[in-house]
């Protein structure tokens, strides 16, 4: 009987702990993401960049430069994560490929 009681208290335990958790996880994501697409407003307004005239080449070379801008920042950024992805690998044990393979440890 003990046995019986102990399941049926797991069960009903889990299914409670897990109704309330979805629910104050729904709320705190609601909050974070009203507050982080305000903030977003927020940078967008004070981070409009000038609208870029491409009737003329200055405006094409212009536009050409600040892509070529925004290209180099994601490709450090990918490289920032692609180093820090190799440090977990070689405190995990692995090796890093270029082929996208995941490495064997080989002992």
């Amino acid at each position: 009987m003990s046995q019986d009681n102990f399941f049926g208290g797991f069960v009903v335990g889990t299914l409670f702990g897990g109704i309330v958790g979805g629910v104050a996880g729904a709320l705190v994501a609601s909050k974070l993401a009203s507050s982080d697409a305000a903030e977003d407003r927020n940078n967008l307004a004070e981070k409009k960049q000038p609208s870029l005239d491409l009737s003329n080449e200055e405006g094409i070379e212009a536009a050409r430069r600040s892509l070529e801008d925004k290209i180099a920042r994601l490709n450090e950024a990918i490289d920032d994560v692609q180093h820090q992805l190799e440090g977990v690998e070689s405190v995990n044990g692995g090796t890093h490929h270029d082929n996208g393979e995941q490495a064997v440890n080989q002992n």
